[in-house]
């Protein structure tokens, strides 16, 4: 028995890039992520490991068209903020968010967990005031 385990192929042990590279030869590469060096499943536009996407495809998600750094960035020359006033008008927009929010993801079972969502919902509306004041304050100073 000990003679069979001895003469087994150990293929199914070895990284895919190693058995690939060994069996295609040199001159064509296995596809991998750039971020953490795995290979990409066929057909797949995401690694499974990371999550970093495949460099090559064109089709990218609607969400990733919709919302780009320039398109941020122009948002904000639109409204005619700095760069700076657009980050704290940003800031106090998820703060205003966050407050709304915790009274659907907290629930009150007696008056001190209502007496604390009030609280925190006050906290992020504080910020929020805070974010909106410093958004005004350095729009004057563009």
């Amino acid at each position: 028995m000990a003679e069979v385990a001895q003469q087994a192929q150990h293929e199914f042990w070895r990284p895919p890039m190693q058995a690939a590279s060994e069996s295609v030869g040199h001159s064509e590469m296995v596809e991998a992520c750039d971020r953490c060096a795995t290979e990409f499943i066929v057909g797949s536009r995401y690694c499974h490991s990371c999550g970093s996407g495949r460099p090559g495809l064109r089709g990218t998600s609607r969400l990733e068209e919709t919302i780009s750094l320039a398109w941020l960035s122009s948002l904000g020359e639109r409204l005619g903020l700095s760069t700076a006033a657009f980050i704290a008008f940003s800031a106090g927009i998820l703060c205003v968010l966050v407050a709304a929010g915790i009274g659907v993801v907290f629930s009150a079972q007696k008056v001190i967990d209502w007496q604390a969502v009030q609280l925190w919902r006050i906290q992020w509306l504080l910020g929020a005031i805070a974010a909106f004041v410093a958004g005004s304050l350095l729009k004057g100073s563009r």
